[in-house]
């Protein structure tokens, strides 16, 4: 079990993007942003849990301070009797570009946060949803795990790079509906200590069954923004709803 005034959410985003450029604060056909309805969906969350937007761009950051403000986004002192709901933590120049390694250096907040645990959400899945981001942490808190994974649950059947059959048969015939069940990566939420963070470790033992508990959600909310034709579909579907 976990307190959940231990735990904070945390959104990383970046300008950088080579392949969608600036697709943070690029904005759909109806005026929204991928930051904008992130924040949208986050505006609701449990008011015991801060959100923490870390950003480096001058401008992505003035993009979030604008929306702060905006009358759909009430302050936190009207809405929770508190302040500190949304909150910006401005990363180094060596973390916006930063290939991944060292980890500490890409979340280079992680000893600079005053909580134990952190809920990272991918902010280019523009239909994640609020609940699902609640289950994901309520379930998180009440395990025993390390750290938490999202993942979206398939029937389905796999081969490793040489060839080797890994779902098991369980009628003679290639069946989904009789499949066993696989996990696949979401992609889109992430839970883990913030003190493993500095030794190296993210959410928890990938070798060691359990130490990462796998969450699952829908596969209707992983649309994950990384080329230019999922923006043009994502701006269709967002502009439909």
């Amino acid at each position: 079990m976990k307190n959940r005034e231990d735990v904070c959410i945390l959104i990383q985003a970046r300008l950088g993007s080579q392949r969608v450029p600036r697709k943070m604060i690029r904005e759909f056909d109806n005026g929204q942003t991928l930051m904008t309805r992130v924040m949208e969906t986050l505006d609701d969350i449990s008011s015991d849990i801060p959100v923490y937007f870390s950003l480096y761009e001058t401008e992505l950051i003035e993009h979030v301070r604008e929306q702060m403000s905006y009358n759909w986004l009430p302050s936190i002192a009207d809405k929770h009797g508190r302040r500190g709901h949304f909150n910006l933590f401005e990363r180094s120049y060596a973390s916006a570009n930063s290939e991944g390694t060292p980890m500490t250096e890409i979340y280079d907040w992680w000893d600079k946060l005053p909580y134990k645990y952190v809920v990272l959400i991918n902010a280019c899945l523009p239909f994640l949803k609020r609940e699902t981001i609640e289950n994901f942490i309520d379930e998180y808190c009440a395990s025993d795990s390390n750290g938490a994974f999202a993942v979206i649950e398939k029937q389905n059947y796999l081969w490793n790079s040489d060839g080797e059959f890994l779902t098991p048969l369980t009628e003679g015939v290639m069946n989904t509906k009789t499949a066993g069940t696989i996990s696949e990566a979401a992609h889109a939420l992430y839970a883990g200590k913030l003190e493993d963070i500095g030794k190296g470790i993210w959410m928890g033992d990938f070798n060691k069954p359990g130490d990462i508990q796998l969450i699952p959600i829908h596969e209707s909310e992983i649309f994950d923004i990384d080329y230019e034709w999922q923006w043009n579909m994502a701006n269709k579907m967002v502009s439909y709803k």
